[in-house]
């Protein structure tokens, strides 16, 4: 019987561009490749994407998911670190989907380090605008802060479906009071609504992880409405979770400049001094930016 699938990348496939290559994973790069179509379909369909929209996919490695992607999507930029996997990556494609390959660009770059400019500059020109949907199976060791990296610099992302390990995925989607709650979930809710969209098991992946990875969608969202910059934001988050079993007095006090500067800042932006910062939203945390700016101001 005839799949109505298009053909996607077996685990063989896989290793033999591996051995092309003459590729081991390593773990500095955090590469662990999906050798299992149907969780390469489950990943692309619990992303949600329309026929034309430009699908920015981070950590590309051999391709798997690339393919999946241009089944659904418009247009694809790939980031890829690895030069010798990047290299590889157009002709890969060029072999499974002849028809697809100028609707990908591939760029040579740290996710961590790239900028809007590059990404725009590199895009394919299949694509209608910059990307507005990331999917990607993300590098483990710098998951969360390529993402708040890319979401800094492309505005432009209005959703996505992102891999990651279970334990950062409940971290990322935690809300306030969690005993998981913590900077990634804040400054995650800075930019998008993150929600749960299950989990995958080891066997999926070569080399196998030891732990299960999670899947995160997420939808963009405004930021709060504050004279703060995101900066001053981010500052309070890290500085309040630093030390995140001290009440907000004690916690921002340095960053105050006393505890009872931490104390009318606090009180001026409607936040209890005694509480911890693993109870407030985004939203908090924004105001106490602004207020701490505003009492420079006088």
């Amino acid at each position: 019987m005839t799949s109505q699938h298009p053909a996607l990348l077996s685990a063989s496939d896989i290793r033999q561009l591996a051995d092309i290559l003459d590729l081991r994973p390593t773990k500095t790069l955090g590469q662990n490749y999906v050798i299992d179509p149907n969780t390469i379909r489950r990943i692309v369909g619990a992303a949600n994407l329309e026929t034309t929209e430009h699908v920015l996919e981070i950590g590309p490695g051999l391709g798997s998911l690339t393919l999946g992607i241009l089944d659904a999507a418009q247009a694809v930029t790939a980031i890829e670190i690895d030069p010798p996997v990047a290299n590889r990556l157009a002709t890969t494609i060029e072999q499974w989907r002849p028809d697809s390959v100028e609707r990908l660009s591939v760029v040579e770059a740290d996710a961590l380090r790239i900028s809007h400019d590059e990404i725009i500059e590199s895009m394919p020109a299949s694509a209608d605008g910059p990307p507005s949907a990331i999917v990607a199976n993300l590098p483990y060791n710098v998951a969360v802060p390529v993402m708040l990296h890319i979401l800094a610099e492309l505005p432009s992302i209005q959703h996505g479906l992102v891999m990651v390990q279970q334990e950062v995925a409940e971290r990322i989607v935690a809300g306030p009071g969690s005993k998981i709650y913590g900077v990634p979930s804040v400054k995650m809710a800075w930019y998008a609504e993150a929600t749960s969209a299950g989990s995958v098991g080891t066997k999926v992946f070569w080399p196998a992880p030891r732990i299960t990875s999670g899947l995160v969608h997420f939808t963009a969202r405004q930021p709060p409405v504050t004279t703060a910059t995101r900066k001053q934001v981010f500052e309070v988050i890290d500085t309040a979770f630093a030390q995140r079993r001290k009440t907000l007095r004690a916690a921002l006090s340095k960053w105050a400049g006393s505890g009872a500067a931490a104390e009318e800042i606090l009180v001026a932006a409607d936040v209890d001094p005694k509480a911890r910062g693993e109870v407030l939203a985004v939203e908090d945390f924004a105001r106490i930016a602004e207020h701490k700016q505003q009492r420079e101001a006088q």
